[in-house]
Formats: structure tokens, C-alpha cells, sequence
């Protein structure tokens, strides 16, 4: 069975059609869509190919539009937008079945000095002080609802070391509107830093939805909860390496209107701020699947 970090650089490694157009793929995992970081990975692997090496991904905004079907390819398609002396802008659409599914705009910039601040991080457990995947699955799994506990069990190409796992020992109590993950993958990656970029473009989109979720007690595992990402906003500040541990600081200041807006500061284990993130997602309550077959 192919290593899940390998097959995570596998669908990243788009293949070239033609002049800004590039074909991804899907990992086969019985997904009946597909998962949202993949297509933010993959759009962003296809900008970064038409862009000059010098200049580095800085921020990127992304808007999803229908499912993405994991049985058939994606096409990426990339608008050169601009070309500047010291910012480049691109814009890409993922296509499916002759229609857009996903977009997204990204700006690189060439690195020089400035004014230099960023907010501390918080002040939590650092990750070998948390019950590693194997203790969560012995501890923690069989408290867990069983659609949660399927996602524990998969084979997964970045580990989370959660700070506060209790919340998967409180199903349905209503919690302070925040989550701090420790993530990184769950092997070691190629030294190419536009590799950890996009892999952590991946990541981001894994606990950001279920964060807006925190305040009601509730998880996107739900089956009466219609869960989907909507958009997607992702800012690079500095070097990182997604294979050492990243704090993802993530709270929700707002839900309603069955959407639920989250944030997310991502840090070093020293401390330096690398990365911000900014999503809203569709968190629709559904009564009528409660009863729905699994």
C-alpha cells in the first residue's frame, strides 16, 4: 500500500497538458467528494508552475462551487494575469465535467526587508506533551462517534496532535470557540520549500470547518449537519517545513445564516508566525438526515 505522505506528492505532482493547463488526480479512498486542501494543493502547485522561480507564494483566495468528483480528473487552468517588477498575479479554475468547480487568485512577490512584527503564540502544551495518534486511538476512539472514529482509523498523511482533545470525550457539549492542533506530516518531505507550501495549503482545510462547529457542540462528522467549505483565503508570512510541527491556532468568531466563519494562525514550535488563514463554510443543519443510512 503506497505510503499516505507519497500519495499526497503524488496528486500535488500535476501533469502538464499545454501552456497554463494541468491535469490532477484523485487518491482512491471511496470519498464521495473531493477534499477541498486537495484542490487548494493542487490549484496552488498549478500557478506556482507558470510563475519565475525568485518569487514566492504570498497570499492565495479560493472560492469552491460544486463538488469535485473523485472518479475523474481535474483540469487546472491558469490565467497569467500579471507580470510585475516586484508582484505576480495569477488566477486558476479547476474544471470537472465541463464546468468550473473550484477558483482561485494567488499572489507571489520577490522577497525584500521591511517592518517586522507578528502576534505571539499562545501559550499551549507543546506537541510531545499530548497524547500521540496511537494514544488518542486507544484512549479516545471508542468515546467517539463512529463517522469521527472512521476518520481517526484511516491512514492519514498529516498527523494531528490536538490540544483540546477532550472536546471528542464531550460529544455535544457546547465548548470556548477555538482549537489548537499541533500538524505536520507523518514522515519527512523533499527539501523544496514550494513542496511545504503546498502541502501545508493542503492541511490547512482539515479542522478549519469543524472549528465553526466548537460553540454548538456539534462536528461536521454529524449526519445531520451539511457540511462544505466555501471559500478559502491562505497567507504565507515566512520559511517553515510542514514535516515539523506546526501550531494551528483556529477560533470562530461568528456563525449564522447556516455558514460559520473560522480563522487559524499557524506558528513554529519557536513561536514564529508563518502563516494566516480565513475561511467561511457551509454549516447548514439538515433534522431530515438524522435518521439517514450511514
Amino acid at each position: 500500500m503506497e505510503n499516505p505522505v507519497d500519495e499526497v506528492l503524488d496528486i500535488l505532482d500535476l501533469e502538464p497538458l499545454e501552456r497554463n493547463l494541468f491535469r490532477g488526480r484523485s487518491p482512491k479512498v471511496g470519498w464521495q467528494r473531493v477534499f477541498g486542501g486537495q484542490v487548494i494543493g493542487q490549484a496552488l502547485v498549478a500557478v506556482s508552475r507558470t510563475v519565475d522561480p525568485g518569487r514566492d507564494i504570498h497570499s492565495l483566495h479560493g472560492y469552491f462551487m460544486r463538488p469535485g468528483d473523485p472518479q475523474v480528473p481535474i483540469i487546472y487552468e491558469v490565467d497569467r494575469i500579471r507580470d510585475g517588477r516586484s508582484f505576480t498575479t495569477r488566477r486558476v479554475v479547476a474544471i470537472q465535467h465541463g464546468e468550473a468547480i473550484f477558483s482561485m487568485s494567488a499572489s507571489f512577490h520577490t522577497p525584500e526587508p521591511g517592518l517586522a512584527y507578528h502576534l505571539p503564540m499562545p501559550d499551549v502544551p507543546m506537541p510531545e506533551d499530548l497524547p500521540n495518534e496511537d494514544e488518542l486511538r486507544a484512549n479516545f476512539l471508542p468515546a467517539m462517534p463512529h463517522p469521527m472514529r472512521t476518520y481517526y482509523e484511516r491512514a492519514r498523511p498529516i498527523e494531528l496532535r490536538p490540544v483540546e482533545y477532550q472536546r471528542y470525550q464531550q460529544s455535544g457539549t457546547p465548548m470556548a470557540p477555538r482549537f489548537n492542533v499541533w500538524i505536520r506530516t507523518t514522515r519527512r518531505l523533499p527539501d523544496d520549500p514550494a513542496i511545504h507550501r503546498c502541502v501545508l495549503a493542503y492541511a490547512s482545510d482539515m479542522t478549519l470547518l469543524d472549528t465553526s462547529l466548537i460553540p454548538h457542540g456539534r462536528t461536521v462528522f454529524e449526519r445531520d449537519i451539511q457540511g462544505a467549505s466555501l471559500d478559502h483565503a491562505l497567507w504565507f508570512h515566512g520559511p517553515f517545513r510542514a514535516d515539523e510541527w506546526l501550531l494551528y491556532a483556529q477560533d470562530t468568531p461568528f456563525s449564522g445564516g447556516a455558514r460559520g466563519f473560522s480563522r487559524g494562525l499557524i506558528y513554529t514550535r519557536e513561536g514564529a508566525l508563518v502563516a494566516s488563514v480565513a475561511q467561511e463554510g457551509l454549516i447548514r443543519p439538515r433534522p431530515d438526515l438524522a435518521g439517514a443510512a450511514a
